[in-house]
């Protein structure tokens, strides 16, 4: 595995990943040494995220290779179906998958979501429209909402 260090917007972000594609990236809470020559087979996940934060691309096309249990892969393959700018509740999940009872696993599966950004679990808030459950903290939710659609203020209201 292949690994760097970026600086985003947001703080510093960790890519992960070989042949088999993108492994993970994840939002780091420590200031890190960015990563002065890319490994090749990451260079088009940090362009196309620099891309991302400059607001010039709203889809991600690359090969993800996340590990995760079967259930967690089928919640992660729905999170990559929300729209750009576009938010959706854990209930609603748990309805595409056909078990309204499963929104508490469906939370979990999206926590453990572990391509930041790429598989967009920030879209994902509650019922009532608060930003609940966030790896990277609810002011980088906040602030990813924000910037995908910015015509809608995004409040943060702690539960």
């Amino acid at each position: 595995m292949e690994e760097c260090i970026i600086k985003s917007p947001l703080g510093f972000a960790k890519i992960v990943g070989d042949e088999e594609g993108i492994a993970s990236v994840s939002i780091l809470n420590s200031e890190e040494k960015i990563t002065d020559i890319i490994p090749e087979v990451l260079e088009d996940c940090v362009i196309q995220l620099n891309e991302y934060f400059e607001g010039t691309r709203k889809q991600f096309s690359l090969t993800l290779n996340p590990e995760g249990t079967n259930f967690q892969k089928q919640v992660w393959k729905l999170l990559e179906q929300i729209p750009y700018g576009k938010t959706i509740s854990y209930l609603d999940l748990s309805k595409q998958l056909g078990d309204v009872k499963a929104i508490r696993a469906v939370a979990n599966a999206n926590g453990k979501n572990p391509l930041w950004i790429l598989i967009p679990c920030h879209r994902v808030i509650g019922s009532d429209g608060s930003l609940t459950g966030y790896a990277g903290g609810l002011h980088r939710k906040q602030w990813l909402l924000e910037h995908e659609n910015p015509f809608k203020q995004v409040s943060l209201i702690l539960v």
